[in-house]
């Protein structure tokens, strides 16, 4: 603003200076020359008196003795009547032409006086005369040369430049101070207070314009701030994963869940989504979002199943980019699952133990049982109805548990629990030919005591099932590092590495064979699972085949 101020300044500071210069000229031109045309029709008429008087002899005397007033200038011209130069002040009167055809002295003949100016070929002279006819009819012409105002300015060049010269660079100096001192107060607005700057006073009406329109826009800063604060911690806290592109495919935004999952960091905004992922499913997908306004995509990502909900963003009738939603729904899809494999797990289960009861019954109402065979069929009705009451007894507790419904806690004894528990199973596991022992302290929890009472059974149950003879099932109470800890440690078959993750999952048997033989349901350990889950407690199984398996349940702090 310095540069333009000073500029404009220097520029009228010039055109004012050669505009003066160029006015003082002219007038000052024409001023001399208006003094100069008096003197010389006034030198004309005091030599006509001259003339008239003394005759050529004035003449002569004039321009040799007497100082005639600019003489090196001016020049006399006597004409007789038909023309002929009578005498002339610088050059002879014999080497002079004939004047009659002169248009000045054709004037002065007819009436008395003329006076004109004639210019020079390159105008850069001009010749100004005057004409009066004498009483004897003779004409005398003075007649003096001039520059003109091009040959004076050309003449002053020098002078004029120098002038000007001086002029800009004293222009320019007057300009920059008073360009600095015009811009000083603009430099000293304190923004922030428009209204409280000392500058000049026709600028308030702006600044407290200035001032309204910041604190409008101080308080839009801060609500687009608060949204976007707001916005960043939604979606910093969702565990849905979420993109933003725009209409080229660039990362717009991308919250921790999306980083995670793709592996990436929050360097990736500005950059093309096809950095990230470059699969070809998710740009068909993304191409069909952004056609048809909505898409959706299911793809696994580092062992998960994820579902991509893909919509087009439009502002004012135009597409602006598209938003990412992504869904892990491995859990749904494994609830899925188990749920279809536990329908199909319910049904067979069901139907087994019923056609065994149905079969039976039909031959028992046919009459083609012998009576040495009722016995065996009754039963046969009566194992399989009661290992179907079993079964439907395990589905409602797995429900139950399933829906959080169970009675209130109360301290319970774990240790006392276990002996409980080896009491009962004694005499099972003395026929089986296993031997059961418990040992450890007195350890409580927070916890419902029949739960507890059954997660412990089921596990000794499954250790006596799948034990060997002479074998041994432990369990051991204890004070742990993180909280109670309750261990069932068999010498049994053990399991098989690639089904150690899966004996937890409902109706899952490593050997069906053994299980139906065995009379379990398949829902023991899962019921296990549930109650642990139940009480915020941790399930660890080590297990080897041949050798063994051990199940430690571990109940945090806070279930004490």
């Amino acid at each position: 603003m310095t540069k333009k101020i000073f500029r404009s300044i220097l520029l009228a500071a010039v055109s004012v200076l050669l505009a003066s210069m160029a006015i003082i000229m002219g007038c000052l031109y024409d001023y001399y020359r208006s003094v100069q045309e008096k003197q010389l029709r006034d030198e004309l008429h005091l030599a006509s008196y001259g003339v008239e008087t003394g005759g050529s002899g004035y003449l002569k005397r004039l321009a040799s003795t007497y100082r005639f007033p600019s003489i090196a200038d001016c020049r006399l011209t006597w004409i007789s009547t038909d023309g002929r130069v009578l005498f002339d002040t610088h050059v002879p009167a014999g080497e002079m032409e004939n004047h009659a055809d002169r248009l000045e002295v054709k004037e002065a003949l007819v009436k008395g006086e003329s006076g004109g100016v004639r210019y020079s070929k390159t105008l850069t002279e001009r010749t100004l005369y005057y004409a009066q006819r004498l009483t004897n009819g003779t004409v005398l012409r003075i007649s003096i040369s001039q520059l003109t105002v091009f040959a004076l300015v050309i003449g002053m060049l020098q002078p004029i430049l120098l002038t000007a010269l001086f002029a800009a660079i004293l222009s320019a100096l007057l300009a920059h101070r008073m360009a600095k001192s015009i811009v000083a107060p603009l430099n000293r607005l304190d923004l922030d207070r428009p209204s409280e700057s000392d500058a000049y006073e026709e600028l308030q009406p702006l600044l407290r314009r200035i001032q309204q329109q910041r604190g409008q826009i101080s308080a839009q800063i801060q609500e687009l701030r608060t949204r976007t604060d707001e916005f960043e911690q939604i979606i910093g806290s969702m565990n849905e994963g979420l993109i933003m592109l725009n209409q080229t495919g660039a990362i717009i935004s991308i919250n921790p869940a999306a980083q995670r999952l793709f592996g990436t960091d929050y360097s990736c905004v500005r950059k093309n989504f096809l950095t990230v992922d470059h699969s070809r499913e998710m740009s068909q997908a993304i191409l069909a979002a952004l056609e048809n306004g909505h898409s959706k995509i299911r793809i696994e990502r580092n062992g998960r199943e994820i579902e991509f909900d893909i919509s087009r963003i439009e502002s004012d009738g135009a597409v602006i980019g598209t938003v990412l939603l992504a869904f892990d729904m491995t859990e749904q899809a494994f609830a899925e699952r188990v749920r279809r494999e536990f329908t199909a797990n319910v049904s067979h289960e069901l139907k087994t133990p019923l056609q065994s009861i149905m079969g039976s019954a039909e031959l028992l109402e046919s009459g083609l049982v012998r009576p040495e065979d009722m016995p065996r069929f009754t039963g046969t009705i009566r194992k399989e109805s009661a290992r179907l009451v079993t079964l439907v007894e395990d589905i409602m507790h797995l429900s139950q548990l399933d829906e959080g419904i169970a009675p209130e806690r109360e301290a319970v004894d774990l240790l006392e629990t276990a002996k409980d528990v080896a009491s009962v199973l004694r005499d099972h596991a003395r026929e089986k030919g296993v031997y059961i022992s418990v040992i450890g302290e007195r350890t409580q929890v927070n916890g419902v005591p029949g739960f507890l009472h059954e997660m412990i059974y089921n596990l000794c149950d499954n250790a006596i099932k799948y034990n060997v003879k002479n074998g041994s099932v432990e369990i051991v109470v204890s004070m742990g590092k993180q909280g109670p800890e309750i261990a069932v440690r068999d010498t049994g078959i053990g399991i098989p590495p690639e089904y150690q993750s899966r004996v937890f999952e409902r109706f899952f048997r490593v050997d069906k064979s053994r299980s139906k033989a065995s009379g379990g349901t398949g829902l023991g350990l899962s019921i296990v699972k549930h109650i642990a889950r139940y009480h915020n407690a941790r399930i660890m199984l080590q297990s080897e085949m041949g050798v063994g398996t051990a199940v430690l349940v571990t109940f945090v702090a806070e279930t004490i």
